[in-house]
């Protein structure tokens, strides 16, 4: 199939939503409308994307209408562009039929999912067509998990070409982060507790470390991640369990193998928060914790997931422009060589990190997969294996992340 004459390279769908509200307004301000980039949005509501439009400030910004849940509206939308952006979560409930529609009609893919469970029926589903056909699927184009994807595949960049060999081993630790929760992200990570709680085996993707992988290749050295308060030496910090983790590490993992595995059978990989040092470092741990624990205890019908439902944002609700415009985030990555030497480096970014910042990551992940000269990986794919150096640049050039070595 030719996409070359499709009228679009790019379509954003779910542009009536929170997420995808500001994904439009980042491209509009970026590259406007049909000069350096064909781009439309897309949603099921006409009267709500000309809404958008009009808080947008441009009438030139074409228009889309497509249901989720509708092969065929869908297939109408995916054949006009080379590339789909989607903001519609949670996916379990809203992306497998978009995913579908475009291997059928060969355009590539970008998501901002953390939705383990549904990345593992979508890679079983559509990984080897996807393949064959030379498209790249790739989900996770967010704050989860281009910062983690790509700063793995920078700090291996800079040990080969410091130290002529890559680590065995590296840590994330988030350093710092401000930011506002939106109900979108809530609903998705609620919503896999509720299919886990409906399918048990459900639980066994979500712990096992690798369970991302390709099949015949799910084991490794990596255990699962941090569930207690401890101290990291290497850091020299108290550390806990970071929310993200349980979808960051896989997708390093996963990309990693797609690969074919340049640091070794034996590289590892994990991520945590860090708290500081001393008595104050483990007490913060174990109070940064406590939100998290509530968070994974909210099952379908538990007190836990009363609260959230009482106290936090609905979907489509999320912070306000000053909370994502003075957020920001900071992670910590420790890099371990074959010799033990430490390689140290910090990356930023320079919004909150859930909707500022990943609002840009994802719109130039989207602006990368349309237009860059990218590696022949296909099929199921992670930032890193599908973009590789093209999107490394992109982040840091247009999207505010930043990477600095110590050597």
């Amino acid at each position: 199939m030719n996409t070359t004459d499709r009228p679009y390279e790019l379509v954003v769908l779910g542009a009536t939503g929170f997420t995808g509200r500001l994904v439009a307004e980042y491209l509009l301000g970026k590259y406007g409308v049909g000069d350096s980039l064909r781009w439309a949005m897309a949603g099921r509501n006409q009267e709500k994307l000309e809404s958008v439009r009009a808080e947008l400030g441009n009438q030139d910004i074409p228009l889309e209408v497509a249901d989720t849940l509708d092969a065929a509206s869908l297939d109408a939308l995916t054949q006009k562009t080379r590339v789909l952006c989607t903001t519609v979560g949670p996916y379990a409930t809203y992306g497998s039929e978009v995913v579908a529609s475009c291997v059928r009609s060969e355009t590539n893919y970008c998501d901002l999912t953390g939705e383990v469970p549904w990345i593992r029926r979508m890679i079983n589903a559509h990984h080897q067509e996807a393949s064959a056909k030379k498209l790249k699927i790739v989900h996770c184009c967010g704050f989860d998990s281009i910062p983690s994807d790509m700063g793995v595949f920078w700090l291996q960049k800079q040990a080969q070409e410091h130290y002529q060999t890559y680590c065995r081993h590296i840590k994330t630790g988030v350093k710092a982060a401000k930011g506002g929760f939106s109900g979108g992200t809530i609903a998705s990570l609620t919503n896999v507790l509720a299919e886990a709680e409906a399918d048990k085996s459900i639980y066994g993707t979500l712990f096992n470390p690798y369970s991302l992988n390709p099949e015949g290749e799910q084991l490794g050295p990596d255990q699962p991640d941090l569930r207690t308060v401890a101290y990291d030496e290497d850091f020299g910090s108290w550390t806990c369990p970071f929310v993200m983790a349980a979808i960051n590490t896989k997708i390093v993992r996963r990309g990693h193998a797609l690969r074919r595995y340049p640091y070794g059978k034996d590289f590892r990989y994990e991520e945590v928060t860090l708290t500081g040092r001393g008595a104050s470092g483990r007490l913060k741990g174990w109070l940064t914790s406590l939100p998290l624990g509530i968070l994974m205890k909210a099952k379908p019908g538990s007190f836990a997931k009363r609260l959230l439902d009482w106290f936090a944002p609905k979907p489509g609700q999320g912070p306000d422009e000053k909370t994502r415009e003075t957020g920001f985030w900071v992670y910590d990555q420790v890099g371990i060589l074959p010799d033990g030497t430490l390689l140290k480096s910090r990356i930023k970014g320079d919004r909150d990190p859930g909707y500022g910042s990943t609002s840009k990551m994802l719109a130039e992940a989207a602006v990368c997969l349309a237009k860059d000269k990218l590696p022949e990986t296909f099929g199921s794919l992670t930032p890193a294996s599908a973009m590789g150096e093209a999107l490394l640049e992109r982040i840091q050039v247009n999207a505010g992340v930043k990477f600095r070595f110590e050597v």
